[in-house]
């Protein structure tokens, strides 16, 4: 199955205007947005190791929506069910479930250590540590994605490690 995105009116607007604050790597995802093209085909076209990453971020603002799902066949396919944006966190319970806090700290504590280094991200490893609630690891989140992937080692299992965070985050 694959996902087909299509610009929404502020993503057409934004390619006219440049009005986002959008960096040229982003933006370039954006302009090859076309209504046609599944995440495979972008993949393939675009080469980017955060593709998944910055179509997420694309969606929660606004830029872009799903326009439509694929079978393997590339034919319409009906969704599963309404679906998520690509980087959905996953809803929260009332009450604060400290075990699954201290696993995502501590996923994403070790997982700097390993890829980028105690030295190379200082400051975030110290705004992690100090994280008492999911919501504040979530403002976090994309710095943590971000940081992985430009590390050389990171590159390579960013998307596996920000599935594996999203599980417990």
């Amino acid at each position: 199955m694959g996902v087909v995105f299509a610009k929404t009116r502020k993503g057409q607007e934004e390619i006219e205007t440049k009005t986002g604050g959008l960096t040229p790597r982003v933006r370039r995802v954006l302009i090859f947005v076309d209504g046609k093209r599944t995440v495979d085909d972008l993949r393939a076209m675009l080469q980017s190791d955060d593709l998944q990453h910055t179509l997420g971020m694309l969606e929660e603002a606004g830029y872009i929506e799903v326009a439509a799902v694929t079978n393997a066949a590339g034919e319409a396919a009906a969704p599963p069910a309404p679906l998520p944006p690509v980087t959905a966190f996953r809803e929260l319970p009332a009450e604060t479930d400290l075990v699954s806090l201290q696993k995502a700290r501590n996923f994403m504590l070790n997982t700097l250590n390993a890829f980028v280094g105690s030295l190379g991200a200082s400051s975030l490893l110290d705004r992690i540590d100090r994280c008492h609630d999911h919501a504040s690891l979530r403002a976090l989140f994309d710095e943590w994605y971000h940081t992985i992937v430009m590390s050389r080692e990171g590159k390579r299992e960013a998307e596996a490690l920000r599935a594996k965070l999203l599980e417990v985050i």
